[in-house]
């Protein structure tokens, strides 16, 4: 039931992966597998190429077209076996609607116009939003807080921080990585303050104890927040950690599958977190990776924790928050709930003054 991945260099644009799904009309109960398989693919898809075969455009290929666009997912018509026939004139009508590509895999025919007609779609994708580039400017000194403990990968940093310190120095910026034991000996050392301190989310309160209030504090969680997901809806949903009654049943979820330490963040110190700052009996559930509830499951639930998804694509992570918005469920990530649980979100948003005005509305 499961996709065929491969890895492909489409030139111009670049790596991507390609899922080769089960069609959306599969019939029986291992078609039904198969058809859940490719919706779960869908959900994370930056486009969607529809294979259509040798019967030309069925109802059901109507129905998922509709469906895509409704969903605001780009997609490609591909029409298949032009060797074998002509298409007809509604697939020609949807063809030119769609800017389909008639192509032979047989022969390869239309193949290098299909190329052409992906990287048209996927270019818009390459102006990625900023995840701290337009926070700091040219030769700014920016420190990055990286605690280095058990659940710290031997020999190397964690995806977040390599993304941000990779920005930091596109930017012109200085980068200046510490352990949060640090912090304080490191800024007293300094000849002049950081433009900007940049902290794991777990050790933020530990962090903003030792940092200056004039110096801008955020957490990696956070950038993320705003990098691929809605960070106002994010920031709404912390505020419903303060509305948690007994017996409500929170989801943790993280984008990522990883060796479980004693001291795991995601099934161990997030609740934990919540239960002592909640003061309330609550029940928790947990996902990794891929899989992510229903919206008829998602509705059991009082609130979604969610990680700061670096392994998700913002397809996926808007996915998910628009799930979640349909089942009426407040949604928030590590960073920004930790920040509200241990009373410094005003301060870990201070690189952003238009959301920390709108919270001191709220």
């Amino acid at each position: 039931t499961d996709a065929v991945a491969k890895a492909y260099e489409l030139i111009p644009v670049g790596p991507v992966s390609f899922y080769d799904t089960a069609g959306l009309d599969d019939e029986g109960e291992l078609g039904r597998q198969r058809v859940q398989a490719a919706k779960k693919i869908l959900r994370r898809a930056d486009m969607v190429l529809l294979v259509i075969g040798r019967d030309g455009l069925t109802k059901e290929n109507e129905t998922q077209l509709s469906k895509l666009a409704e969903k605001r997912i780009p997609f490609i018509p591909v029409f298949n076996f032009c060797d074998e026939r002509q298409l007809g004139k509604f697939d020609r009508a949807v063809m030119q609607l769609y800017d389909g590509v008639a192509v032979s895999a047989k022969t390869g025919e239309g193949i290098d116009a299909l190329k052409r007609r992906m990287a048209e779609v996927l270019e818009p994708l390459a102006h990625e939003p900023p995840l701290a580039a337009d926070l700091i400017k040219p030769k700014d000194l920016v420190m990055l807080v990286v605690p280095i403990d058990l659940a710290a990968p031997k020999g190397r940093l964690i995806l977040p921080q390599v993304q941000v310190l990779r920005e930091v120095l596109d930017a012109g910026a200085m980068a200046l990585t510490v352990k949060e034991s640090e912090v304080a000996d490191m800024l007293r050392g300094l000849a002049a303050k950081p433009a900007l301190v940049i902290t794991d989310s777990q050790a933020v309160r530990e962090v903003a104890a030792a940092v200056p209030e004039d110096i801008r504090l955020t957490t990696f969680s956070t950038l993320f927040a705003r990098y691929k997901g809605d960070f106002a809806a994010q920031l709404a949903g912390a505020a419903a950690i303060d509305t948690l009654k007994d017996g409500d049943r929170v989801l943790i979820s993280e984008g990522c599958t990883h060796h479980r330490q004693c001291n795991d963040i995601g099934t161990v110190k997030m609740p934990g977190w919540i239960k002592e700052y909640a003061k309330k009996e609550l029940f928790f559930d947990f996902t990794s990776g891929g899989d992510f509830p229903s919206l008829d499951e998602l509705r059991k639930y009082a609130l979604v924790v969610h990680c700061g998804a670096c392994m998700l694509n913002e397809r996926e992570v808007h996915s998910r928050l628009e799930k979640a918005e349909k089942a009426g469920v407040s949604i928030t990530n590590y960073g920004i709930a930790i920040a509200q649980m241990h009373g410094i979100l005003r301060r870990s948003l201070s690189p952003f003054p238009q959301l920390l005005q709108k919270l001191r509305e709220r």
